[in-house]
């Protein structure tokens, strides 16, 4: 075999061993390949979704008793037996429930009130309109607002789930008593009366009655 085809045969083979050696290395490429995908953000990630829990202070209940007071303690067992209890709507409830009540008894529509009150302090107006009846007073009652209204005490018994909420009420109204010759023996047609008033509304957590009774009224 002469000198030439001998050099031909040995740079063919170099040349083949190094093709070998980088198809080795590099891989080889067949057709169109997808484009390498972008890495995505952390904060982009798929993956499961850890949700934050933050706890802190329930301001329905602080911002109405102080904290870790009974009253408050009271007040977050009765949250976790009825989710849907409210402090401040329970405050706005009561406010309507003052001025109305407060409304019937003065003039002497019991019947409108019966059902939002306990039987004993339904006795205790009802004896006083009745008195009333008898030495044929006329009331003339105008209610005008409340000009303070506060939580002062609530309690809760774990054993029956029943809640008790005693509320402050400074009410502002006018209040005419006269006798049977119209003549005027007590108030004042202009001059705004202020009373204040403690009132304790009484309801079972958890029930679908979402009413609450009067059960007991104080100064």
């Amino acid at each position: 075999m002469n000198s030439p085809i001998l050099q031909l045969l040995v740079l063919a083979g170099i040349a083949i061993f190094l093709i070998l050696r980088l198809r080795s290395v590099l891989g080889t490429r067949e057709g169109f390949e997808k484009p390498p995908v972008p890495r995505q953000p952390d904060n982009q990630r798929q993956g499961p979704e850890l949700e934050v829990i933050e706890s802190g202070p329930d301001h329905d209940i602080i911002d109405n008793v102080p904290e870790d007071s009974d009253a408050a303690k009271a007040l977050a067992k009765m949250k976790r037996v009825d989710n849907s209890f409210s402090v401040n709507e329970f405050l706005q409830g009561a406010r309507g429930a003052y001025e109305m009540i407060l409304t019937s008894f003065e003039q002497g529509a019991m019947e409108d009130i019966k059902p939002f009150l306990s039987e004993d302090v339904y006795d205790a107006f009802a004896e006083v309109v009745e008195t009333r009846r008898e030495q044929e007073l006329d009331i003339e009652f105008t209610f005008v607002g409340v000009s303070e209204l506060r939580l002062v005490d609530a309690d809760f018994d774990e054993m029956t789930n029943e809640a008790e909420l005693s509320v402050r009420f400074l009410g502002e109204m006018t209040s005419v008593v006269r006798d049977n010759a119209g003549e005027v023996i007590e108030g004042s047609p202009s001059d705004i009366k202020r009373q204040r008033d403690v009132w304790t509304f009484a309801r079972k957590m958890g029930t679908s009655d979402p009413n609450w009774t009067l059960v007991a009224t104080g100064g």
